[in-house]
């Protein structure tokens, strides 16, 4: 069978047994080590993928970068975040404490979220976040009311949605009209928001925000958006005599996951976007405002690699064979919402060839907890390994207790050294937070 080799990512290596290796890490060592199932984090991978986007869009062209840390956070990444020189995006109370909690600036930490609650809102300004980036009407109020009881000014961006339909999945796109985001463009509900943010004292709107979606792969999608942006923004300088410092285009650049997949480089994503900026900043009279993007999946989706201990095999002749594996839709829901694909191989056996096309499912009670479907392996043993690979990204951080089964471990690899970054969740940990009301207890 042509095709089943594993597409070998950043630091993978296989070596002379057949054993897959990632940052110099035996994948059979931590399996034994660690357990599985085990998310693996190849750290030089993030940071050159870091390093690139720093190069392009802060080196080249004095913008800003902000990880978007919904795709994958921890104390450990908000560390290696900040040594990139990068930002933070981040959408909810529970991201902006992680991150507070892990020593990262608040002045580089971007708070978006299309329904922050007052407490939320009131640690961000507390904590003298850099942007929070308003998403509705009833922020604008709340923002202003809390800034007030605080006596501070807060430095706010308007998301908008510019009307944009980016070829990715209908549930991941955000840009096009019928969106839960920001303020409709083509209505005229951004030029009204921006009007009334204009009249409170207590907001400094420095610029504007959007996001069209994510996986997407046309470069053209990206320059289309920016250009409405840029319309925008003439628009808004001619009609309320405001000039946008920042222009966030948000993230979405997609990355490589299974074949079909046609990422382009991070070099040629910056040229699409700086270029349209650029030229329409000339054509429209407008100073050129500081460029922003937030890549979340591009940079931690390829370093991550989930490993499982395969269980138990079924083969149903002329049908199908199940390879069921020690986790599933808990650490890795993305199938069960996306109908996600993934390359995998059998780590210990890496060097072998395909022998049958299988079935790769998981452990919980539910017909819908599937992995991957037909793909060519080796021939598989209960106890072999399984590493599915470019799980970086939304994994860990949409993982659950569904059958009350615990989240894996996450360690992060180096140069043939292994850190454990979240620890495996207990049976005790799955019942922290478990309570039995006293009335339950009498007899």
């Amino acid at each position: 069978m042509e095709g089943w080799k594993l597409k070998l990512r950043g630091n993978m290596a296989i070596d002379a047994q057949g054993h897959l290796h990632i940052a110099g890490n035996d994948t059979v060592d931590l399996a034994r080590r660690f357990g599985t199932p085990l998310y693996i984090i190849d750290e030089d991978l993030v940071r050159d993928i870091c390093r690139q986007y720093r190069q392009e869009f802060i080196e080249k062209a004095g913008g800003e970068v902000l990880y978007a840390s919904k795709a994958f956070l921890t104390l450990a990444m908000c560390k290696l975040i900040q040594e990139e020189g990068l930002g933070l995006d981040v959408v909810s109370g529970g991201e902006l404490f992680t991150a507070l909690q892990a020593g990262f600036p608040s002045n580089r930490i971007y708070f978006h979220g299309n329904n922050k609650q007052p407490d939320e809102l009131k640690l961000a300004l507390q904590s003298r976040v850099g942007r929070i980036v308003i998403d509705n009407i009833r922020e604008i109020d709340l923002v202003e009311q809390i800034a007030e009881s605080e006596n501070i000014r807060a430095q706010v961006l308007l998301r908008v949605t510019p009307g944009v339909e980016a070829h990715t999945h209908e549930y991941i796109k955000t840009g096009q009209i019928d969106s839960k985001f920001g303020f409709t463009v083509p209505n005229g509900d951004a030029m009204r928001a921006l009007q009334y943010a204009l009249t409170k004292s207590r907001l400094i709107v420095s610029g504007l925000h959007c996001h069209i979606g994510s996986q997407i792969f046309d470069m053209n999608s990206f320059g289309h958006a920016a250009g409405i942006m840029m319309q925008l923004l003439k628009d808004m300088k001619t009609q309320l005599a405001w000039e946008a410092q920042e222009l966030n285009l948000g993230g979405g650049f997609g990355i490589f996951y299974a074949d079909g997949d046609t990422p382009a480089s991070i070099a040629s994503y910056a040229e699409a976007v700086l270029q349209v900026v650029g030229q329409k900043s000339a054509e429209l009279n407008l100073s050129r405002p500081k460029i922003i993007v937030e890549p979340g999946r591009s940079i931690i989706a390829e370093a991550g690699t989930t490993l499982y201990t395969i269980g138990s095999i079924k083969n149903i002749p002329g049908v199908r064979t199940y390879l069921a594996v020690d986790g599933g839709m808990t650490d890795n829901p993305r199938y069960a919402l996306y109908k996600s694909r993934y390359e995998a191989c059998i780590a210990n056996k890496a060097d072998q060839p395909a022998e049958e096309l299988v079935t790769i499912t998981g452990k919980c009670c539910e017909s819908g907890d599937m992995l991957i479907w037909d793909i060519a392996l080796p021939k598989a043993e209960s106890g072999d390994l399984l590493a599915v690979a470019c799980t970086g990204a939304y994994n860990y951080s949409m993982s659950m207790n569904y059958n009350r089964i615990g989240r894996p471990a996450v360690v992060l690899v180096k140069a043939g050294e292994a850190d454990i970054i979240v620890e495996r969740e207990s049976y005790l940990d799955l019942i922290r937070n478990d309570r039995i009301p006293p009335r339950m207890q009498r007899q």
